[in-house]
């Protein structure tokens, strides 16, 4: 890292005509590197709180209750809502910083891929400490070691996924490209999220053996080696200079920031984004609530839920790239934000009455083939419109600050997913004593409100304004 902010005389950016495109074995290797970020983040957002806010259920399975769950705030904030909120809100901060050290990187190595070696061991380091509560029982030192470890996931997250993600503009020479690139890593994230939600099959096996709370850290620390090993090999095989053509930005962190919000059509999107990422974050939070306590089944039929998600939403990934390219790329997410948003108000009904129709398991069934096609549209195509907005200034400006825009759009993303845990763990209460799960079904409904003001924000965007600054 000590020659990152170095530049070379002799490394001077290369030429379009000397700029190779990326080939199709690489792009697949850039895209494992997603598969590694995506399976420690499936286990943070999907398993953090129901370690650490476990219901009446997974207590009597034999869960720990290592932090103290009373309210602490106004009655509204939990002890786990408050910090992994705050830890997000934290790192928010960090990202600019971040982005703008990867826009101003001048290793012979490239901008960014010097960030992703030196990264993705200490996040799956300290992804695994995130569960590693030093006091066997409820206690503030857990409270306070929770505080530490999931700041330091976070800051670690942010320093391997802010340059990874600006690769996309950079790798992909065009729209066409980029959205490749945006598929490829679409089908390893998906498939690292799926990994997450296989935990409990794998520490259903060691259950026996070594109990629920060690067979639980055994599980993540072995997903975290098998990611470590998967972040790294990105760094390894490409030679980001071969492929990238780009240079270190003259500017500030407070001037790159600026300038990359004065782009209307940029804050139009992450307004619209914001609002998603509350939405999802807690449905995705809520998921494996909803299936143990709303529908009355074992936990491990998450795990079926989620890998059925996952192969539907996969079958779309080609059908999603076909129609963003004839049709746009803003159509098809609008549609996926009309969708997502039925699927969300249907999550709030599950084991009601109003779906007593329908055997628990088809409940859960339908939830997820609703949930599939959206989640193929969301995979894909955020990221090719940031790849598309960051290149168009690039191109307007002069300044190649694709880290940046890619630092704001997280910087939106985890505002909202600190918004999300605060209202997760909040609502999420609402009738624990009664065992009704009435929060849940709060949470649910609150998550298709937000989803659908999602999309109307979105509907604003002007595609077309981007895509002609691309062509000239």
């Amino acid at each position: 890292m000590s020659q990152m902010n170095q530049m070379d005389p002799a490394n001077q950016v290369k030429s379009v005509s000397q700029v190779k495109d990326l080939p199709m074995p690489k792009i697949w290797l850039f895209a494992i590197g997603q598969f590694g970020w995506a399976l420690l983040s499936g286990i943070i957002s999907n398993w953090l709180v129901y370690f650490y806010q476990p219901d009446q259920e997974t207590i009597a399975q034999g869960q720990t209750v290592f932090v103290p769950q009373g309210l602490v705030v106004l009655g509204i904030v939990t002890v786990v809502g408050g910090i992994t909120a705050f830890a997000r809100f934290f790192d928010a901060f960090v990202d600019p910083a971040v982005a703008s050290l990867s826009d101003r990187c001048g290793s012979k190595a490239g901008r960014r891929m010097p960030f992703l070696m030196f990264a993705g061991i200490p996040l799956a380091i300290v992804t695994v400490l995130v569960f590693w509560s030093p006091v066997n029982g409820t206690s503030w030192v857990n409270a306070a070691f929770l505080f530490v470890t999931v700041i330091g996931y976070y800051i670690a997250l942010t320093f391997y996924c802010t340059p990874y993600n600006a690769l996309i503009a950079e790798l992909g020479h065009d729209s066409k490209q980029q959205l490749t690139i945006s598929t490829a890593i679409s089908f390893t994230w998906v498939f690292g999220t799926a990994m997450a939600y296989v935990a409990p099959v794998i520490w259903g096996m060691f259950v026996p053996g070594l109990g629920r709370v060690n067979a639980i850290r055994l599980t993540f620390t072995i997903m975290a080696c098998v990611a470590a090993v998967c972040m790294l090999v990105p760094p390894l095989t490409i030679r980001e200079r071969d492929y990238v053509n780009s240079q270190p930005t003259s500017e500030s962190t407070i001037e790159s920031l600026k300038q990359t919000f004065r782009d209307g059509e940029f804050r139009k999107f992450v307004g619209s984004d914001v609002v998603y990422w509350v939405a999802i974050t807690t449905f995705q939070t809520g998921l494996p609530f909803f299936v143990t306590s709303l529908l009355k089944l074992p936990e491990t039929t998450t795990t079926i839920y989620f890998v059925l998600m996952t192969g539907v939403s996969v079958l779309f990934y080609l059908p999603v790239n076909i129609l963003a390219n004839k049709v746009g790329k803003k159509r098809v997410l609008l549609a996926a934000f009309v969708v997502f948003t039925a699927a969300f108000a249907f999550a709030g009904a599950l084991g009601s009455d109003i779906l007593g129709f329908l055997p628990p398991m088809a409940q859960g069934l339908v939830l997820s083939v609703a949930g599939a096609i959206p989640m193929a549209a969301f995979g894909i195509l955020p990221q090719a419109i940031v790849a598309n907005i960051a290149d168009a200034s690039s191109r307007t400006t002069g300044q190649d600050r694709q880290g940046m825009f890619y630092a704001a759009r997280t910087f939106a993303m985890k505002m909202g997913q600190s918004v999300a845990m605060l209202l997760f763990t909040g609502v999420s209460t609402i009738g624990v004593a009664s065992g009704s799960g009435a929060g849940y079904r709060v949470a649910a409904i609150c998550a298709a409100v937000l989803c659908g003001i999602g999309g109307v924000v979105f509907a604003f965007y002007n595609e077309h304004k981007v895509l002609d600054a691309l062509e000239r």
